[in-house]
């Protein structure tokens, strides 16, 4: 069963980040899975996606076509990258950095960086908190299986803190 996945927003924001993850627990359960990126020219604040797709069989083209689930980090972001939403997809929005939510079937309003502030102390971690909600949305890949990828790409001493914002996220999702 195949799943393409958009997670979009600025730079900075760590899309890209939770996508590596997202990816490396796919495959460290036997899944096939590719990621691919892009991003503006800026450092920070420029747009910025990232792509995973997942499958038991092989994957012969990286880039996600019609996305079976799209994260938007921020307004630009949810304007840019949901045109090409598959028709029952689920379309994922940070609630308080996207006011205005496109005209979509299927959307998902989580306060993703107010939990990373307000639960962890810093939206560095909302990344994180909106992987979580993924895993539990996609359903595919084992929260277990997050947790370790998260561990084995954050610096050591943040490890706490980012297995406290991935749980938030997970049951930020009812």
């Amino acid at each position: 069963m195949r799943k393409q996945i958009r997670l979009s927003g600025s730079g900075g924001q760590g899309v890209i980040t939770a996508a590596i993850i997202y990816a490396e627990a796919a495959v460290a359960e036997g899944w096939e899975a590719v990621q691919s990126q892009s991003y503006g020219p800026e450092a920070r604040g420029g747009a910025s996606k990232s792509e995973v797709i997942i499958d038991k069989e092989p994957i012969y083209h990286p880039h996600v076509s019609v996305p079976d689930v799209v994260l938007a980090m921020t307004q630009k972001a949810a304007d840019k990258y949901h045109a090409d939403l598959h028709e029952d997809g689920i379309l994922v929005l940070d609630t308080d950095l996207v006011p205005e939510p496109p005209k979509c079937k299927n959307v998902i309003r989580i306060p993703i960086t107010k939990l990373a502030v307000e639960e962890v102390g810093k939206s560095l971690f909302a990344n994180i908190v909106a992987l979580g909600a993924l895993t539990k949305i996609i359903g595919l890949v084992d929260l277990e299986s997050v947790k370790t990828a998260v561990s084995h790409r954050v610096p050591p001493h943040t490890i706490d803190q980012n297995m406290k914002a991935l749980q938030l996220g997970y049951d930020a999702v009812k």
